[in-house]
This record gives structure tokens, C-alpha cells and sequence, in this order.
């Protein structure tokens, strides 16, 4: 027992020594209901554990102290620790969560009911109900102005922005944009909101203000998402198709700079603190794909479960 002992703490001492595995990325598995851990220096999944019942989306806490899975159907949010994956805890009676997110003041945090129509409007101190938005058809994705008046939500299958006046906590207008509206992103100026036109191959900018289409950037068919380079002028936009491709676009002369092949519809995407490396979810592929961005091609593969949809690993670059 004593040989055994000094065995297991040898064994506890490799694996949590600097240097023998880099870091954590966790992919969630939306069909298969779990989460996999993926080692960012080996590029291999070395676990995977069972999350909740039709999870969608995840998100990392505002100061990374977190990772929220947000389950549609078993009503929860459950918290992961960022670097090894392990729960945190669980929040009951979060209805149909879908897409979630914080405001940047930090006052909200904001669920899309994607199956019931409606978005619910959360204290993001305690995580308690304090309306609910009816958000006809099928709210997807979601974006912030710097204020946090609003909040911007895609609905994917009336073609609108619904715009929500935080405040108020009342819809403020709606604005018809493309087939399939899917991600939205604001511009570090404020000034535009960039929508993905899944149903099409464009991104549509919108003075939001003004409430007028200034432009569309032709991508790729089926741009979806959209993650900040970090840089502040960048951000990157997911084009889920089964060939699939990932566009760069530079938010200040509202063009598309370079694009990666990235095969098996990518989706939810995470970039290194260092720029290097871009990973994205192939939802079609049971993938993990990672681009090397100084090469500009794709350089690993890594297979996950079915339907992967978000990656997320700490030492992340800047959300900007």
C-alpha cells in the first residue's frame, strides 16, 4: 500500500508539473451531450464527460473564472473550470438557454430561447429572472453596444434584427436583414453591427443608429460567426458549410482581408493569447480544426464528438 501510495503521488506530480500538458481546450459536444478536454500542446482529446441534456453554445465568464455550457433543455447552466474542465457548479431554472451572454457593464446576462420565441433577461449578479421578450422567429445570436442600452438579437427565421432596450427592458424596433440571419458582432466603434447571412454568403453592415444597410461583404456561403482577432480592428467570421472556410475582415475599411480553408462547417471559434493559432468547431466533421495563421492553412485536425459547437481554452487573445 505504501509503494502504491508514493506511486499515485508520483503520478499527481507529472501530470500537474509545468511543461508536461499545456493547457486545456474544452470542446462541447452538442449531439452527443458531453464535453471533450483537448490538450493544446499534443492536439489529441485526452477525456470527455457527459454535460447536460441538448447543449448548445458555451461561453467563458467575463473574468475567465469560468466556462457556462448552456443547456436547452434540462433548463441549466453549468460552470466548468477553465482550465481542466471540471464542474463548477449548476444553475436550475434557466429557461431553453440557447446563446448566452453578459452585457458589458456587467448588469445583464441575457438567454436566447431559440425553441420558445423569446430572449429572458437575467440579473447577472444572482442569475434571477427579470423579463422575458417575446423574440418571433427562432432568436439566435446576440451583441452589445458599449453602453449596454441595448441588445441586439439575430432571428433567424423571420430575417430581422430585434433590438432590445435594456433600460426599458422592452423591444425598441426590428430591421429586416438577409435569408438566415445567424452571428452579430459590434464594430470596436461602435458604430456598425456586422451580421452573418447564413442563408447567403455576405456580411451584413448596419448603421444600427440609423437603421440602414451601409454594405455587404461578400465571405463565403453560410457565414455564421464571428471572434475578434484581439487586435481591435480585426475579427474573423465561420462560413458552415461542409467545404467550409473561415474569412478575415478588417472592421475599419469593411473588407475581407484573407480567408483559410477550413473543411466540415465551422462554427464557434477561439484564438491563442499569441495570434498564432485559430481553432474552430466543424459541426459537420466531428472536428477540432486549428489554423496556423503565420502559414495561413490549416494545420491539425482533431477529432471530438458529434456536432462540436464552442471551443475554449484560457489563454485566449483579447475579446476585441
Amino acid at each position: 500500500m505504501h509503494l502504491r501510495l508514493i506511486a499515485f503521488l508520483a503520478f499527481v506530480l507529472v501530470q500537474t508539473s509545468p511543461g508536461v500538458r499545456a493547457e486545456t481546450a474544452i470542446v462541447l459536444n452538442s449531439v452527443d451531450e458531453s464535453v471533450s478536454f483537448v490538450d493544446t500542446r499534443t492536439y489529441q482529446e485526452y477525456g470527455r464527460a457527459p454535460v447536460c441534456k441538448e447543449p448548445h453554445h458555451l461561453m467563458a465568464m467575463p473574468d475567465d473564472s469560468a466556462v457556462i455550457v448552456a443547456c436547452a433543455v434540462s433548463n441549466e447552466l453549468v460552470f466548468l473550470d477553465p482550465r481542466t474542465g471540471t464542474e463548477q457548479k449548476r444553475i436550475k431554472n434557466i429557461s431553453d438557454p440557447y446563446q448566452i451572454g453578459f452585457s458589458p457593464d456587467k448588469a445583464w446576462f441575457v438567454a436566447n430561447s431559440l425553441r420558445l420565441d423569446r430572449v429572458d433577461l437575467y440579473r447577472a449578479a444572482d442569475f434571477s429572472l427579470i423579463a422575458r421578450i417575446p423574440a418571433e422567429k427562432t432568436p439566435s445570436h446576440m451583441a452589445f453596444d458599449k453602453a449596454s442600452q441595448f441588445v441586439f438579437i439575430t432571428l433567424q427565421d423571420s430575417n430581422e434584427i430585434l433590438a432590445i432596450d435594456l433600460k426599458s427592458r422592452q423591444t425598441a424596433w426590428r430591421y429586416p436583414v438577409g435569408p438566415t440571419p445567424a452571428g452579430i458582432h459590434m464594430t470596436p466603434d461602435d458604430r456598425y453591427l456586422l451580421v452573418g447571412i447564413m442563408g447567403a454568403d455576405y456580411v451584413e453592415v448596419i448603421d444600427w443608429r440609423a437603421r440602414r444597410t451601409v454594405k455587404r461583404i461578400t465571405t463565403a456561403r453560410g457565414a455564421h460567426n464571428f471572434l475578434p482577432r484581439g487586435d481591435g480592428r480585426h475579427v474573423f467570421v465561420s462560413n458552415r458549410t461542409v467545404s467550409g472556410s473561415i474569412s478575415l475582415l478588417d472592421m475599419q475599411n469593411l473588407s475581407v482581408v484573407e480567408s483559410y480553408d477550413v473543411p466540415g462547417g465551422p462554427d464557434d471559434m477561439e484564438i491563442r493569447e499569441d495570434g498564432k493559432e485559430l481553432w474552430a468547431t466543424a459541426r459537420f466533421a466531428r472536428k477540432v480544426q486549428v489554423v496556423n495563421l503565420e502559414q495561413k492553412k490549416l494545420s491539425h485536425s482533431i477529432r471530438v464528438g458529434r456536432s462540436p459547437h464552442g471551443v475554449s481554452f484560457i489563454s485566449h487573445a483579447p475579446r476585441q
